[in-house]
């Protein structure tokens, strides 16, 4: 399954934690990026989940909203619930240029995405605006989503989705106004995405508004099939307006 390209990029993040040894971005504690601890009181998403958007709910089956407006993409599915050491992790990576954080939580994302046997042909992270990449330096997606491409034997297609348009921050918003706030904001590269399966990638989903505007992109530009797919899922019960 794994590329040797995949193997040499492990082995240049374990070079230099043996040069500066690191920390757990979940805890803090010494020696470990995601340390035992952490991986064991992190939540994955109960079931039963809708089967488009992912979102946990009390029945098997396609959820309320979803019924009312099916999102672009296929499904979307997330690795954890975004609560304690995952959350810790994801701020850490964003904020605090933690870049090797990035390749241990796809290290261990990589059976999850595996096991959902989607058939990509690329993976695409969710584009930051020009303001932001500027201020920030790297798309703290790009930092997950690469390594797991590497992984998985996928095309990396960084470039294949664009935000064309800056958009305001999504805290705070309701679901009507974080779709109203991405319509629009992103194009593709129909070179890199006509005919191909294509997964596009965020860290964090609250109603999957970005995502779901992402593949609309996507299938706009010619793709064939969107699947989407994010580290952890912030849940209604975290105070988050979802309907």
């Amino acid at each position: 399954m794994s590329s040797w390209g995949y193997h040499l990029y492990r082995w240049l993040w374990v070079g230099l934690d043996w040069l500066y040894p690191p920390v757990c971005g979940g805890c803090g504690k010494e020696g470990h990026r995601w340390c035992l601890d952490c991986q064991r009181s992190v939540s994955l998403l109960p079931d039963p989940k809708c089967e488009i958007c992912g979102l946990p709910q009390n029945r098997d089956g396609i959820c309320a909203a979803c019924r009312r407006k099916r999102p672009a993409y296929r499904m979307l599915r997330s690795w954890l619930v975004f609560e304690g050491p995952i959350r810790q992790a994801l701020h850490r990576v964003k904020y605090r240029r933690d870049l090797g954080l990035g390749d241990s939580l796809a290290s261990h994302m990589v059976h999850y995405l595996d096991a959902l046997s989607w058939p990509v042909d690329a993976v695409i992270p969710v584009p930051l605006g020009k303001k932001r990449f500027r201020e920030r330096g790297y798309n703290q997606v790009g930092l997950i989503a690469h390594p797991l491409a590497l992984a998985l034997g996928w095309n990396y297609a960084p470039r294949a989705l664009t935000r064309v348009r800056e958009t305001a921050s999504q805290v705070g918003l309701s679901a009507g106004e974080r779709r109203e706030n991405v319509r629009g904001a992103f194009a593709a590269d129909v070179r890199r995405v006509r005919d191909r399966r294509v997964l596009v990638m965020d860290d964090v989903a609250t109603t999957g508004a970005t995502l779901a505007a992402c593949a609309q992109a996507l299938l706009d530009g010619g793709a064939r099939e969107v699947f989407a797919l994010t580290v952890a899922r912030a849940l209604p019960h975290h105070g988050l307006t979802t309907v």
